[in-house]
């Protein structure tokens, strides 16, 4: 829910932060500006691990997002940082692994802000795959996955 301010922030979260959450984070801004919510709803990602800090999206997860209409240029890889649970309203995790990783991470305090990205899809799945190690259609079902969740949380949060 927006909050008192009439703003939101939403931090999106996987481990390396180049293929999911990017995904998430270019998608989600894209329905947010569409609704004409990008002065309310801040939106980032980061990743649990420091795998590819400064990093630009995995050119897979560019090439699926930009055959869809959503531009991930300019984004580059970031750990979650301890600021992160303070900072942001909700952190969206891709998968409960990493779920695990930012509730280990966070203190009692934030945990209630931690969340899994597909249970604003409102269906079955709990987890978007990690497409890095498959071919073209893993980037694909990401897609599929996030752009369904997107419309819930955006839901959700209006």
């Amino acid at each position: 829910m927006l909050n008192n301010k009439g703003n939101v922030s939403v931090l999106f979260v996987c481990m390396g932060n180049i293929c999911r959450s990017p995904t998430a984070e270019g998608v989600f801004r894209h329905f947010v500006n569409e609704a004409g919510l990008d002065e309310e709803i801040t939106v980032d990602s980061a990743g649990t691990h420091a795998y590819h800090v400064g990093e630009p999206p995995d050119r897979r997860a560019m090439a699926a997002a930009e055959r869809r209409g959503v531009s991930l240029v300019g984004l580059k890889a970031r750990r979650v940082t301890d600021d992160d649970f303070e900072r942001f309203d909700h952190i969206i995790a891709m998968d409960e692994d990493n779920l695990i990783k930012l509730q280990e991470q966070s203190t009692d305090e934030y945990r209630d802000k931690i969340s899994l990205f597909l249970s604003f899809a409102f269906d079955t799945e709990t987890e978007v795959p990690d497409p890095y190690y498959g071919g073209g259609a893993g980037f694909e079902r990401v897609l599929d996955l996030v752009e369904k969740a997107s419309r819930g949380l955006l839901e959700t949060l209006s």
